[in-house]
């Protein structure tokens, strides 16, 4: 069973804490058995008193940290103090050990404090990105998007961003159309790619200037090979102004909307086909088996084929 493990901080945000719980922390044998164990490690011995007056009273301390297989950081109460020395000890061993390690919003600052973010493409809280920088400025800090990665570390913008960090994390161990089940469970977005941006002028849409029709539109033609200035003329708009909209309205640009939603079918159809690569490539609108593998592995880090032996039979529970 795959052991993630959250690290419980003194005032620890409610939310930030709850969020690896709510994803890790419940049984789900029907959509895979067994799921994870999820370990709360607490610094010191004894309760641990977080946010608004709750208490964490946990079995598990840091030791239980440093031997996981995913290892959690959630939000730091206070990004100008520094985190418990003994907490960065054991992030050190757990990462050189291999784990794979996580920070939810100013979580990032503790992993910054243990040496992992350096020379490393990070994220955090918008609100508290200049500090970061400017504190370690080895980072290759990316302020903007919703969460990043750099190998086997991960970071995530705050509080929502952090449900989709985590099941992003859910859908590298078990694929996506597990993940796009848990999220439906969740009532939120099945997928939301890191690349997406933290702040969008218009969250929702407003009426009359909707851009669901042509992502409609766009979604039912991913075989074909469709450029920024097929979406602007089925739009009735210039490029600029349709990149624009886009920008305002989903928080990225026409064509990495577009390769977010190839990357997604890709991962579908060799989850839930036997298609050859050949025709995946073709029917996710990446012409070539080898175009398909360079945008399928920058985005998952393994290999078209790798994923789908490791996901064919995943996912199958309603």
């Amino acid at each position: 069973m795959h052991v993630v493990a959250v690290a419980v901080l003194p005032e620890a945000p409610i939310f930030e804490l709850a969020v690896p719980c709510e994803v890790f922390g419940i049984d789900r044998p029907d959509l895979v058995d067994p799921w994870y164990e999820l370990r709360l490690c607490t610094v010191g011995p004894g309760r641990t008193r977080v946010a608004a007056g709750f208490e964490v009273d946990s079995p598990h301390g840091l030791e239980a940290l440093a031997a996981a297989d995913t290892v959690i950081v959630p939000a730091y109460k206070d990004v100008h103090e520094l985190p418990p020395p003994e907490l960065l000890d054991s992030l050190r061993v757990a990462h050189g050990r291999g784990a794979r390690v996580a920070a939810i919003c100013t979580g990032a600052f503790v992993l910054a404090a243990a040496g992992l973010l350096a020379g490393r493409r990070a994220t955090t809280h918008w609100m508290h990105a200049e500090a970061l920088s400017r504190r370690y400025p080895d980072i290759d800090l990316d302020p903007f998007v919703l969460y990043a990665r750099d190998g086997r570390i991960f970071t995530s913008a705050g509080t929502a961003a952090g449900l989709d960090l985590c099941l992003e994390l859910v859908r590298q161990d078990h694929g996506s159309a597990v993940a796009n089940m848990l999220a439906r469970r969740l009532v939120i977005p099945p997928h939301r790619g890191g690349g997406q941006a933290q702040f969008v002028e218009t969250p929702l849409p407003r009426a009359g200037n909707s851009l669901a029709w042509l992502l409609d539109w766009a979604l039912a033609r991913l075989d074909q090979p469709l450029v920024l200035s097929d979406l602007a003329r089925v739009a009735s708009c210039s490029k600029r102004t349709l990149a624009r909209r886009f920008q305002a309205t989903v928080g990225m640009t026409p064509m990495q909307w577009l390769l977010a939603q190839r990357i997604r079918r890709a991962q579908q159809l060799l989850e839930a086909t036997d298609e050859p690569v050949e025709r995946v490539a073709q029917l996710a609108g990446f012409g070539s088996p080898a175009n398909l593998r360079q945008h399928f592995h920058r985005a998952t880090s393994v290999s078209p084929l790798a994923y789908r032996r490791t996901f064919r039979h995943r996912g199958t529970a309603a």
